[in-house]
C-alpha cells in the first residue's frame, strides 16, 4: 500500500512539472510574433526614410525570441525598425491584455532620437520576447516613464515614417482601436510642448473616425503634438502627391504584406 502511494505521489509529481512547464510554453507562444520574412522587414524599415537616408542607414530586424538585432550597420546616425509593439500601446489606462499580432510599424530615428525614442522600442520587444505577460509590461514601461527612466532626446530632431502603410492605434491616450493607415508623416521632437504653444490642432472625434474607418484623413490635418510629455513629437503629414509617389514606389511591398494577413491591406 505505502509503496502504491508512493508511487501515485511521483505520478503526480511528474504530472505538475509537466503542467507547469506546458503552462509555461503556452505563455511564451502567446507573446510570440511570426517573424516577417527577413528581405520584406528591411524593406519595411528602411521604407520610413527619405531615400537619400536608406542606403547608410542602420537597419533593425525583430528575433521573436530576443528582441531587435542588428541586420545591417550604418554610418549616417539614422535607425530604421519595424515594431510590432509600439510605443504608443503604453498610453493611456487602457487594459493592454494581449499581443496583437497585427501591428505593423515602420520607424525610423535620427542619432538622438536612436539614444532616446528608439529605446522604449527595443525594450519592450526584449520583454516581450522573454515572456513578460501584456499588463506586466505596459505597467513597466509606463513607470520607466514616470521615473523618468527613459531621457527624452538631447537635442531637436526628427524621426520619419514615410512608409506606405501604418496599422496601430488611433488615438492610445484614449482607448486601444486600431487601423490600418496609408499616412506618410514626419516627426519633429517636441519634449514637454503643447499644441496650445505651438499652435497645434488636434483632429475632431469626427476626423478621428474617418481615419479609423478610411485608413486616412478626410483632409490632411493642420500639425499636431502627440504623445505629450517628454517623449512628445510634433507630427506633419505629406500631401497627397507625396503620399501617391510613395505608393506607387512600394507597390509591390504593399502587395506582400496584404498577401500575409488581410489587416495589412490598405483599406481602398
Amino acid at each position: 500500500m505505502r509503496k502504491l502511494q508512493t508511487i501515485l505521489a511521483i505520478v503526480g509529481l511528474l504530472f505538475s512539472f509537466a503542467s507547469s512547464a506546458q503552462d509555461k510554453q503556452s505563455s511564451s507562444a502567446m507573446n510570440k510574433i511570426e517573424p516577417l520574412p527577413r528581405d520584406l522587414e528591411i524593406q519595411l524599415a528602411l521604407s520610413a526614410l527619405p531615400p537619400h537616408l536608406r542606403d547608410n542607414a542602420t537597419v533593425y530586424v525583430l528575433n521573436p525570441d530576443k528582441g531587435f538585432e542588428v541586420a545591417r550597420k550604418g554610418t549616417n546616425g539614422f535607425s530604421a525598425l519595424v515594431a510590432r509593439t509600439g510605443d504608443d500601446t503604453f498610453r493611456g489606462s487602457w487594459a493592454f491584455t494581449k499581443y496583437r499580432d497585427d501591428i505593423l510599424y515602420p520607424i525610423s530615428f535620427d542619432e538622438a532620437g536612436t539614444k532616446a525614442q528608439m529605446r522604449v522600442f527595443t525594450d519592450a520587444a526584449e520583454m516581450q520576447a522573454r515572456g513578460t505577460p501584456p499588463e506586466e509590461l505596459k505597467k513597466i514601461i509606463q513607470d520607466r516613464y514616470k521615473t523618468k527612466y527613459y531621457k527624452a532626446p538631447e537635442r531637436a530632431g526628427v524621426s520619419y515614417m514615410l512608409s506606405p502603410i501604418l496599422r496601430t492605434y488611433v488615438n492610445p491616450d484614449q482607448n486601444d482601436s486600431v487601423a490600418t493607415s496609408n499616412i506618410p508623416h514626419v516627426m519633429h521632437y517636441a519634449p514637454n510642448v503643447s499644441n496650445q504653444e505651438v499652435g497645434g490642432a488636434m483632429p475632431s472625434a469626427e476626423e478621428f473616425r474617418y481615419y479609423s474607418e478610411h485608413g486616412r484623413w478626410q483632409e490632411s490635418p493642420s500639425p499636431f503634438v502627440i504623445l505629450h510629455g517628454p517623449h512628445g513629437y510634433f507630427i506633419q503629414f505629406l500631401g497627397v502627391t507625396e503620399r501617391d509617389a510613395i505608393n506607387k514606389e512600394y507597390e509591390g511591398m504593399l502587395a506582400r504584406v496584404c498577401k500575409i494577413k488581410e489587416a495589412w491591406c490598405l483599406p481602398q
